[in-house]
């Protein structure tokens, strides 16, 4: 197994149809003791416990430093170490540059690029001490093609913003034995596009994808379960393109 024995934070972990809960189960079946972190409406006890009895569920919210802080604490208190954090939370929005206002500028990159430091900075502490581990930063083909087909402008900057701010902590914490890699995911058929595009619009788009379909979940985890564990050990600093071919560059 991949992940034996090693722990696995996933934040934005609890929807069942979500790319976080298929890279929490796929990590658990590769050996590790995976922490889903959900706001509590979306019941990341519950999903955890779907995965195993052996797994953890905690309420946090990742705009905030001190629920990010107190589920970290949780999580160590429980299992000892931290090995993995999946930065997977994120909200998008479909409006154009326009339409945006100063609440859905704040809304939307305080979840995909505050959340992404706040949690980082709650999990380097015990990865130093441990001298390793594994951060990974769910990005988007949005923030490298100039916009998605769903996400605004405002979605594009927050997830490029991630890329940039993955690429300087790689440096800075390298030495130290912590990776920190990035995933930019194509157009993926979770809950976040449910409704927003119909059977019409997908099998067009998917037309226009090299691999002839859009993304699945389990894709993208996958991915993330490469990232975590020693096969990739070696790579930091990376952005893994997990599109289909929608964007090659």
């Amino acid at each position: 197994m991949l992940l034996k024995d090693k722990v696995a934070v996933i934040t934005g972990g609890a929807g069942i149809n979500g790319l976080g809960y298929a890279t929490a189960r796929l990590m658990a079946v590769q050996g590790a003791r995976v922490v889903v972190l959900d706001l509590a409406q979306a019941d990341p006890a519950g999903a955890a416990a779907r995965i195993g009895s052996q797994h953890l569920g905690l309420v946090a919210d990742v705009t905030d430093k001190a629920s990010c802080e107190a589920a970290i604490a949780e999580a160590v208190k429980q299992f000892g170490r931290i090995d993995i954090l999946v930065n997977n939370a994120g909200i998008t929005q479909p409006v154009k540059t326009l339409e945006i206002t100063g609440t859905d500028y704040d809304r939307i990159l305080d979840v995909s690029l505050r959340g992404t430091l706040y949690m980082s900075q709650a999990v380097l502490p015990t990865m130093r001490a441990q001298q390793g581990g594994s951060i990974i930063c769910i990005s988007s083909v949005s923030a490298q093609r100039g916009g998605g087909i769903l996400g605004g402008p405002h979605y594009s900057a927050a997830k490029a913003g991630v890329l940039g701010l993955a690429r300087a902590m790689a440096r800075e914490f390298g030495p130290e034995g912590i990776r920190v890699n990035c995933i930019t995911p194509g157009l993926i058929g979770t809950d976040i596009i449910k409704g927003k595009l119909t059977e019409e619009k997908k099998a067009e788009i998917a037309e226009t994808i090299p691999l002839g379909r859009l993304g699945r979940a389990e894709d993208i985890g996958g991915a993330c379960v490469f990232l975590g564990s020693d096969l990739s050990q070696y790579c930091t600093g990376i952005t893994l393109d997990v599109n289909g071919g929608m964007l090659i560059h």
